[in-house]
């Protein structure tokens, strides 16, 4: 399956990352990390997180208080955000409209 990012997503991430280095040198780098990560683990196994009622899917990291949100359709998995776990819930969900 290809993996397409939105444009936001990679925005959201490249911000949280700049934040997290201000904090302390390296933590970015580990946010950035995970997240790459948490991405590759979707492309293996897209379908094993519960569909969400609004017809998405997320994995939670699991060192930083962030998620990505994906969408599966077709044969692409479209990375609709990656945002924090208590910051405005699913503020993304019109993303969903973006996907070809």
């Amino acid at each position: 399956m290809e993996i397409r990012i939105v444009a936001e997503a990679e925005f959201e991430l490249g911000d949280a990352i700049a934040r997290y280095e201000e904090i302390e040198a390296g933590l970015g780098v580990r946010l950035k990390a995970e997240a790459r990560a948490a991405i590759a683990w979707i492309g293996e196994h897209p379908t094993m997180p519960r569909l969400r009622p609004t017809g998405y899917r997320r994995v939670n990291l699991k060192i930083f208080r962030y998620y990505v949100a994906y969408a599966v359709r077709e044969d692409t998995i479209w990375v609709l955000a990656i945002a924090h776990g208590h910051r405005q819930p699913e503020f993304w969900a019109e993303r969903k409209s973006q996907m070809l």
